[in-house]
């Protein structure tokens, strides 16, 4: 094949043309594949969310004494009410089992549910995790009865593993930050599906996907915070500093979770602010 002088030069820089248009392209279908998955995601949760057969089981303000509607795990935290809402704050210490506090509702709730409470960090930590539980349960066997009321004594001390390993519940960690960390915006959400077994460690009841560097749940910002969990699927909707975060979770790879009460954890040295707090079932 004869080539002019030069003509080499010109097929690198049609080449490098037709690459550059590609990796436009590319990106373009991305950037309208994330778009169409935004959508149909808002779609799907406001399709759940809008159902008219949701009913109202649970509401608190929560600017009264939380002892009407909820009970503490562990003895190191403070507990405040104000107009604003209810303030709730894990022991200081860092890395002292003795300063994590759990919130339960005394309320259980069966089915599919909808909660939806306004939430304020109220730390400036990079480290530790807030974690909702959803229907949580005992495993059933030997102390642990169903109830976990009856045995809240041996939960003075809460540590993280006489939960995983001895109930039931749906456990989603968010505004969490690994325990080492300097970065601020090194945040996660995580799902996981309660309880580990001698054949599924800990690190095996992960739901994915987990996301990171969501750009959430800033100190002092309020978010609108709404989750639906209901037989195969988990919701999570976001509001707040000017715009909406939609995220959800395939929960069939586990048996379902079907009733039992709602907890708030705060790891030691993490606190927020918690208003208007309701439950709807189905």
């Amino acid at each position: 094949m004869y080539l002019k002088k030069g003509g080499l030069k010109n097929i690198d820089i049609l080449v490098n043309k037709v690459l550059n248009k590609t990796q436009v392209i590319i990106g373009m279908l991305f950037f309208l594949m994330v778009i169409v998955g935004t959508v149909e995601a808002q779609d799907n949760f406001n399709k759940v969310n809008e159902s008219p057969d949701w009913q109202l089981q649970f509401s608190d303000p929560c600017t009264e004494d939380w002892r009407n509607n909820w009970f503490l795990d562990g003895q190191k935290a403070t507990i405040e009410h104000s107009e604003k809402g209810m303030n709730f704050s894990a022991g200081p210490v860092n890395r002292d089992n003795a300063h994590h506090a759990v919130l339960w509702t005394k309320e259980s709730f069966a089915g599919d549910v909808k909660i939806e409470y306004n939430y304020t960090r109220t730390d400036t930590q990079a480290i530790n995790v807030n974690i909702l539980y959803i229907q949580a349960t005992g495993i059933g066997k030997d102390s642990f009865d169903i109830d976990i009321s009856k045995w809240n004594d041996f939960r003075q001390v809460p540590t993280m593993s006489k939960y995983y390993n001895y109930m039931k519940a749906i456990h989603i960690s968010y505004a969490a930050f690994p325990t080492v960390n300097e970065d601020p915006d090194n945040d996660y959400i995580r799902v996981r599906r309660y309880p580990a077994t001698a054949s599924l460690k800990f690190k095996d009841t992960e739901i994915p996907p987990a996301f990171f560097n969501t750009g959430l749940f800033l100190p002092n910002v309020t978010y609108k915070i709404t989750w639906i969990k209901t037989s195969s699927e988990l919701f999570l909707s976001v509001e707040g500093a000017g715009e909406i975060k939609q995220y959800s979770w395939i929960l069939t790879a586990f048996d379902p979770i079907t009733e039992g009460r709602i907890g708030l954890r705060h790891m030691y040295t993490r606190s927020a602010r918690y208003k208007d707090f309701k439950v709807w079932i189905k």
